[in-house]
Order: C-alpha cells, then sequence, then structure tokens
C-alpha cells in the first residue's frame, strides 16, 4: 500500500493527520507542498483541491483529515 500525505509544515490538521499514521504504524510519503510548486499542482490535479491534508492511498485521494474514512480505506481498526 502507498500512502502520500500532502501537507505544510504550519497546518495543524496536516499534523494531526501525520501523527494518527505515525500511531497506527502505516509508513507515508510525507510531500511538503509549501516547498514544492509542481507536487502542489499534481495534488490540485489529483484532488481538485488547494487546502491541505490530502492524503492519496494507492491512488484513492481522502480529502482533509478524515479518521474513519482513513481507517476504512487502510482497513484498521480502532
Amino acid at each position: 500500500m502507498i500512502v502520500k500525505v500532502y501537507s505544510t509544515p504550519i497546518c495543524a490538521y496536516c499534523i494531526q493527520l501525520k501523527e494518527f499514521l505515525k500511531q497506527k504504524g502505516i509508513e507515508f510519503e510525507e510531500v511538503d507542498i509549501s516547498l514544492d510548486n509542481q507536487a502542489a499542482q499534481e495534488m490540485i490535479e489529483k484532488s481538485g483541491q488547494m487546502g491541505v491534508p490530502v492524503v492519496e492511498i494507492d491512488g484513492k485521494m481522502i480529502i482533509g483529515f478524515k479518521k474513519d474514512k482513513l481507517m476504512e480505506t487502510l482497513g484498521i481498526s480502532e
């Protein structure tokens, strides 16, 4: 499973999301769109969103820190 998190360092929801993934033992690639304009454009094209966080899990996009949807998509439980 490939998990990519598009985020910025000052986004509170991004920080919560990444902490959640770490607590669940989920490895992920972090993409700081504030430093990488190409990655920001890629995120917008894939998700239709300009805000973060955006999570891509095996090609499926999840907008925002939606814990229930993340757990379902990742196949994990509380």
